[in-house]
């Protein structure tokens, strides 16, 4: 039975590694990535409410006069 030749296994396998970081850079290269990315500012609007603008007193119950 003949014997496996395993002398260029490892030529092989670091050849297939550096295809694939070459092709993965390639691949990244390709992405347009924004510098400076900025929260874009969702203001929410200010409802108007009549009781904001005046001045309320909330009177208790017990403490009404007798």
């Amino acid at each position: 039975m003949p014997q496996l030749d395993t002398s260029t296994w490892l030529t092989m396998i670091l050849s297939m590694f550096l295809v694939l970081f070459i092709i993965f850079q390639m691949k990244i290269a390709k992405h347009n990535f924004y510098y400076n990315p900025e929260l874009a500012s969702m203001g929410t609007p200010k409802q108007n409410t009549p009781w904001e603008t005046k001045w309320t007193k909330i009177y208790l119950p017990l403490s009404l006069p007798l």
